[in-house]
């Protein structure tokens, strides 16, 4: 299955191109879904939250959104929140005036206002300092921000897709992402899946890439044998549809066949093992029992939006949980004893 854009792409030399430039290739029904619903998301004002793990496509998700939203005449304006340093991240979302720090020799404009009828894609949120996260929230919740430097507001009218490969509540149980930001942006969530978990569409990824790439090589590439074939689709691709586009990029370059063979691939079957997954965040080692116990309630209380169901889901008794909250409570949660 080939889903195409509204129009062409353009957001070039992007290395987060997970499939194609002006396309999604999928044969399977469970991505065909999530094609539906970001469609589907791109009818409304809603904010659109894509996670994944890298490389799984979150960027070619929020173009779907672009691209087929009233907004797709005008731009997709892309900030790569983990590429900014911390305390510059202010002033490119928000832009500044001229004097407002030691730098700012002139005024400028933020990447909100570079997206004003379009959409603004926070690529992984989760890299945004906890400082300025509060400012985004306003500007989210208000729709409206001032520059650094200013106090004149400045209305927006900009739709928000965020992406992140991080699993957002546990950032928000260690306190590096703020509860209520994550709420605003989980209006409408979309999980793009590994590619381990869709291998299925790994012959049709691969044929789509070596189309893509054929024209570099120096002879004229076919496809693969199955014993090359058998190989990808076994490799476990932990850095998902990036890894198998380079893969494919890197045969199609190097061979001498019309078929690419295993030997081109040989480099998949040296690859280290998966490292055990790391079943809890690394910093709730350094914590009590009692401590994460506590972390976890409140977290679920949080992503559930009541104590019936946040005890459901933990297997344990509303009335557990009610007891748990006024023990909280007295460690200053003062609020807690009135949660739903």
């Amino acid at each position: 299955m080939i889903i195409p854009f509204v129009k062409e792409d353009k957001m070039v030399q992007n290395d987060c191109q997970a499939i194609a430039c002006n396309a999604v290739v999928t044969q399977s029904a469970s991505m065909r879904k999530l094609i539906s619903q970001a469609i589907r998301a791109a009818g409304s004002t809603a904010t659109v939250l894509l996670t994944g793990e890298s490389g799984t496509g979150k960027e070619l998700f929020a173009r779907i959104v672009h691209e087929h939203s009233s907004r797709r005449s005008q731009e997709l304006v892309r900030v790569n929140c983990a590429a900014l340093p911390a305390n510059l991240i202010e002033s490119e979302l928000f832009g500044h005036e001229k004097g407002a720090f030691t730098d700012a020799a002139q005024k400028r404009i933020g990447r909100f206002e570079h997206a004003e009828g379009g959409t603004l894609l926070l690529d992984e949120i989760t890299e945004i300092p906890i400082t300025t996260q509060a400012k985004l929230l306003r500007s989210l919740e208000e729709n409206e921000f001032q520059r650094v430097g200013s106090n004149q507001t400045i209305r927006m009218d900009t739709r928000i897709v965020a992406t992140s490969n991080r699993d957002i509540l546990s950032e928000v149980v260690a306190g590096k992402f703020r509860l209520d930001l994550y709420h605003r942006l989980n209006v409408i969530e979309l999980k793009i899946p590994a590619l381990r978990e869709r291998s299925f569409d790994i012959p049709l990824l691969v044929t789509h890439f070596i189309e893509r790439f054929k024209s570099e090589s120096q002879v004229a590439v076919k496809g693969f044998t199955n014993a090359a074939m058998r190989l990808l689709c076994e490799h476990q691709w932990p850095g998902n549809i990036r890894e198998l586009r380079n893969t494919i990029h890197r045969a199609s370059v190097l061979t001498d066949h019309r078929l690419i063979d295993a030997n081109c691939l040989s480099h998949l079957s040296q690859s280290e093992p998966n490292p055990t997954p790391q079943l809890v965040p690394e910093s709730w080692l350094s914590f009590r029992l009692d401590e994460i116990e506590k972390r976890i309630i409140l977290a679920s209380i949080a992503k559930f939006g009541s104590k019936r169901l946040a005890a459901q889901k933990l297997g344990v008794s509303a009335r557990t949980i009610s007891n748990k909250l006024k023990n909280y409570a007295t460690d200053g949660h003062a609020n807690l004893k009135n949660v739903g």
